[in-house]
C-alpha cells in the first residue's frame, strides 16, 4: 500500500550530473542523503561512491591506506578466489572489500527540486583506520544548538557509527565512533526528552537475534547507554530479514512519528513508520502493517542494487514530509507524504 506522492521529477541527480571529486575516479552511485535547511536553502548531505574506472578482465577498486592516503586494489575477474556474486562487495580469501569507497557531499537548492554544489561547502571524507572504507549513509539532527551528523564508519575490522558536530557545514568536530560494531543506522532525536538524548541504532548479531531497531540514551550524545531493542523482523511481512532507522523522527501530538526501512529476503527495500511514546520513546505504540512506500517506479527497481527505496533525510512542513531518497543504489529523489495519511494506516 504505496501513499507516497512522487516528484514528477524524478529522478533529481545521477551520477554523471556530477564531477568525481577524487582524482582518477568516477562516480558508481550516489546513495540516501541527510537533509537540512540552512541560509533559506535546502541542503542534501549526499553519499557519493566512487571507484577507479574498470579494465577489461580486472576489478579494481579504492581503500585508504594507514597513510590516509588512496590505495587502488586490481583484482583478475577470472580469480578463482573471488566472489563477485554481490556488487557491492569482494570477497577475496576469506577478507571482503567494498567496490566503492563512498564521502559525503553537500548540494543545495532554493525549490527542493534543481540542486547544485556551493564551492564554499566542502565534501566530508573518511580518514583514520576506522574509516579506510569510507563514510556512509548520513543522518543529519538540526538540533538547538547545531547539526550533528550521525553516520556509518566502514573499515576492515569494523562497521560502526561516528559522529560528527557543526554549526556552519564549514568547520567540524569530529566525535569518532559512538556506537561500537556492528552498528549503523543511527538517527538521534533532534531534542531532550526528559533531560536525556536519545537515538535510535541497530546493532546487528549473525546468531542470537538479529537486524533490529533499538534504542539508546546520553547525557551529552557522545556517551549511550540504556539500550533497549524496540522494533524486530516478522516472519512473513515485507521487513522480514531486515529493520532500521530513517531520519530523526518526527515530533507529532500522538508520539514521535519515526519512518524506518525495512528488507526481506529478496533485498527488497521498502519504508514503514512507528509511532513512539513521546515521554518513553522505548514504548512502541504503534507500527506499519503495510509499507508506506515500496520500490515500484522503474527508477526504484532497476540500478546500481535494485528493488530499493531508502531514506534517511527529511524535512517536515506542516502536515507534509518531504523525503529524499535513494533510489535502486544509484539515483537521488523525492516524494511527499502526508502524517495524517501515516497515522491512519498504523496498527496500534
Amino acid at each position: 500500500m504505496d501513499i507516497t506522492n512522487r516528484n514528477g521529477n524524478n529522478p533529481l541527480i545521477t551520477p554523471g550530473d556530477l564531477k568525481p571529486g577524487i582524482e582518477g575516479m568516477e562516480i558508481v552511485c550516489l546513495l540516501n542523503p541527510g537533509v537540512f535547511r540552512l541560509n533559506g536553502k535546502i541542503w542534501l548531505l549526499l553519499r557519493v561512491a566512487e571507484r577507479p574506472t574498470q579494465m577489461d578482465g580486472k576489478i579494481s577498486f579504492p581503500v585508504y591506506n594507514k597513510e590516509g592516503k588512496i590505495e587502488v586494489f586490481h583484482f583478475d575477474k577470472n580469480d578463482p578466489d573471488l566472489n563477485t556474486s554481490d556488487p557491492r562487495v569482494i570477497g577475496y580469501k576469506g577478507k571482503n572489500y567494498l567496490t566503492t569507497l563512498s564521502y559525503l557531499r553537500l548540494v543545495c537548492s532554493e525549490d527542493g527540486i534543481n540542486f547544485h554544489e556551493d564551492p564554499d561547502y566542502p565534501p566530508i571524507f573518511g580518514h583514520g583506520e576506522l574509516e579506510s572504507f569510507g563514510i556512509e549513509d548520513c543522518r543529519v539532527a538540526t538540533m538547538i544548538d547545531g547539526f550533528f551528523l550521525t553516520f556509518t564508519e566502514v573499515s576492515p575490522v569494523a562497521v560502526g557509527v561516528g559522529l560528527i558536530e557543526t554549526k556552519n557545514f564549514r568547520s567540524f568536530t569530529h566525535h569518532g565512533m559512538i556506537f561500537p560494531p556492528h552498528n549503523k543506522d543511527c538517527a538521534l532525536f533532534e531534542e531532550p526528552i526528559n533531560g536525556m538524548y536519545y537515538a535510535l541504532h541497530r546493532p546487528s548479531s549473525p546468531e542470537l537475534g538479529g537486524n533490529y531497531i533499538w534504542l539508546a540514551e546520553s547525557p551529552d550524545r557522545i556517551h549511550w547507554g540504556n539500550h533497549k531493542c524496540i522494533a524486530v523482523t516478522r516472519d512473513g511481512y515485507w521487513d522480514s530479514v531486515r529493520v532500521g532507522a530513517g531520519a530523526a523522527p518526527i515530533k507529532t501530538p500522538e508520539g514521535w512519528l519515526e519512518i524506518y526501512h525495512g528488507a526481506n529476503k529478496d533485498n527488497r527495500y521498502c519504508l514503514g513508520a512507528l509511532l513512539l511514546d513521546l515521554n518513553n520513546p522505548s514504548k512502541v505504540l504503534a507500527r506499519s502493517e503495510q509499507p508506506i512506500m515500496e520500490p515500484i517506479a522503474p527508477y526504484e527497481q532497476t540500478g546500481f542494487f535494485g528493488n530499493v527505496v531508502f531514506s534517511n533525510g527529511q524535512y517536515v512542513d506542516g502536515d507534509t514530509i518531504h523525503i529524499y531518497y535513494g533510489a535502486s543504489d544509484e539515483v537521488i529523489c523525492t516524494a511527499t507524504l502526508s502524517i495524517r495519511e501515516i497515522m491512519k494506516t498504523l496498527i496500534k
